[in-house]
C-alpha cells in the first residue's frame, strides 16, 4: 500500500469536505439504506440487535472514490441518529461534523483480503456502480465510531486506488500538501 494511501486513512477530520476540496462536485450514490445483518467487527463493536445499515458510493466530478458503509442501532433512529434515516444522498460527513455534540473516536485502519465478508460486498458494489471490478486485491480502508448522547454510529470508508491519483492531478489544490500523493 502506497504512503500516499495509507495517509487518507490516517486522515482527521471530514472525508467529505477533503473530497469536496478535490474537484466541482461531490456526489453520494446510495446504494442501500436498510436493516441488515452486521459485519463481525461491527457486531463487536455495536453489540447485537437490529441496526440501520448505509452503503454509499462517493464521486467527485462522476469519478467513484470511495465505498463507505455507515451502521446505527436501529433504536437510535427514534433519538440522537434520527437524521440518519432521512438522509438520502447528502452526505453522512455534513450531519456528524457540523454537530459539535458528536465525538469521534481514534481511526482504525483496515486491510480485507479476499475471504473477508466486506471485501465481497464492496467488490460487488463497485462492479455496480463502475462495471468494473474493484481496482485492488486489498480493500483498504478505515473506521471509526461517532457518540452522540451516547448513541454509537460505526463509520467504515474503503479508498479505491484511483483515489490517489485524482487527488495527484486535481486543480484544486485545497485538500493540502500532506494529502496529495
Amino acid at each position: 500500500m502506497s504512503l500516499a494511501l495509507r495517509r487518507w486513512q490516517r486522515a482527521p477530520g471530514s472525508l467529505t469536505a477533503r473530497l469536496k476540496a478535490l474537484g466541482e462536485r461531490f456526489e453520494v450514490r446510495t446504494l442501500r439504506q436498510r436493516v441488515a445483518p452486521l459485519l463481525p467487527e461491527e457486531r463487536c463493536v455495536l453489540g447485537a440487535g437490529r441496526h440501520l445499515v448505509r452503503e454509499v458510493v462517493l464521486c467527485v466530478d462522476g469519478v467513484p472514490l470511495v465505498w463507505a458503509r455507515s451502521v446505527a442501532p436501529a433504536r437510535t433512529l427514534r433519538g440522537p441518529w434520527r437524521a440518519l434515516a432521512g438522509l438520502g444522498t447528502r452526505p453522512l460527513g455534513q450531519l456528524l461534523f457540523d454537530d459539535a455534540r458528536v465525538a469521534r473516536s481514534a481511526l482504525v485502519p483496515h486491510h480485507w483480503h479476499r475471504g473477508h465478508p466486506g471485501h465481497g460486498r464492496v467488490r460487488r458494489d463497485w462492479l455496480t456502480v463502475t462495471g468494473a471490478d474493484w481496482p485492488a486485491a486489498v480493500v483498504a480502508g478505515r473506521s471509526s465510531v461517532f457518540k452522540r448522547r451516547g448513541a454509537k454510529l460505526r463509520v467504515f470508508e474503503a479508498f479505491a486506488p484511483e483515489l490517489i491519483e485524482f487527488a495527484s492531478r486535481t486543480k484544486n489544490q485545497a485538500a493540502g500538501p500532506e494529502f496529495r500523493a
